[in-house]
């Protein structure tokens, strides 16, 4: 009975040990278990990839490289444009800057000019009223050669590019030095070579003459451009329809520089005559005075003729209409 316990007993012994062992081997599973299992994705090595993918993505590169080379090119050449624009705005402003100290020297000098002639002028008519008295009264009222008997004056201006672009400047300081010629009027109008006024609000009416008057005339000029087609007529022919009366002395004023050859010179005479018939003495209502610019001397020569068929237009009429033409020889 002692010899068959003792074999019994070794087995219960050596099922212990395996089941502490197995058990032992669970709970460490359960401890280190504490969360799921987390599948990562696999990184593709490029060395695995397939030849023509892998041409495929070099392609696409490439051409995106092409089309940021060709952007690009395209925003250096729009730089180089910009730069361009700006060196010739600089060059412009540079030429304006230089044109605007020249013009205000020149008006330094034409102020003290008039100041002197305004001085002469004074001391003249002193001498003269003491050595003929207060009571004579001048036959002929002229200044610079020009009759300055008119109580009401018109400027007939060509508004054409040559005039505008190439000696608006001197235009303006020979409406200045007509203006003082004539210190007081009874009006005054501005219209250009087609006729068309200045100021619309006095269409058909003369415009008061009052210094704020003479100075909005001057500032306005400066930038009044409207449409020309380098033919003083219609500004003419429109000024003596509308204003010509022989109860009024009127004076027309035309600065121009340019007569389109294919314009009859002698139907515009005629016209003229027609428009401005003399009274009994042979002096016409309106007298026509003129002032030619050279500007065309210095653009093409085959634009010359029409300098010269301007040149002869003023000189015939401002001779039958009681005026004077002046020709500048400077602009």
């Amino acid at each position: 009975m002692r010899r068959r316990r003792e074999p019994e007993s070794s087995n219960i012994a050596f099922l212990d040990v395996i089941s502490c062992g197995f058990g032992a081997i669970i709970l460490l599973l359960v401890i280190t278990e504490s969360s799921a299992p987390v599948s990562l994705d696999p990184t593709i090595d490029p060395d695995d990839m397939p030849v023509a993918e892998l041409q495929e993505q070099l392609f696409e590169i490439r051409g995106e490289t092409q089309v940021v080379n060709r952007e690009l090119d395209a925003r250096r050449e729009q730089i180089s444009v910009y730069r361009e624009r700006v060196a010739r705005l600089q060059d412009e402003l540079s030429d304006i800057q230089g044109r605007y100290a020249a013009s205000v020297d020149m008006a330094d000098e034409r102020q003290d000019e008039q100041r002197q002639l305004a001085i002469a002028r004074q001391s003249l008519s002193a001498e003269m009223q003491r050595l003929l008295g207060e009571d004579h009264t001048p036959d002929n009222n002229m200044i610079g050669g020009i009759p300055a008997d008119s109580e009401y004056i018109i400027f007939v201006i060509d508004t054409s590019g040559s005039m505008f672009f190439n000696t608006w400047p001197r235009v303006l300081s020979m409406i200045e030095e007509v203006l003082d010629v004539y210190p007081e009027v009874k009006g005054m109008q501005i219209m250009n070579d087609m006729g068309d006024y200045m100021f619309s609000s006095f269409r058909g009416e003369w415009i008061p003459d009052t210094p704020a008057r003479r100075q909005a005339v001057i500032n306005t000029l400066r930038t009044w451009s409207p449409f020309s087609n380098s033919s003083p007529v219609e500004g003419i022919t429109r000024a003596l329809n509308t204003f010509a009366s022989p109860d009024d002395k009127v004076s027309i004023f035309v600065f121009g520089d340019d007569f389109l050859p294919g314009g009859s010179i002698r139907r515009v005479v005629e016209t003229v005559d027609r428009l401005n018939p003399r009274d009994e003495n042979g002096d016409p209502m309106v007298r026509i005075h003129a002032v030619g610019f050279p500007v065309l001397f210095d653009l093409d020569p085959r634009y010359q003729e029409s300098l010269y068929n301007f040149a002869t237009l003023m000189r015939e009429l401002t001779h039958r209409n009681g005026g004077s033409f002046v020709g500048l020889n400077a602009y």
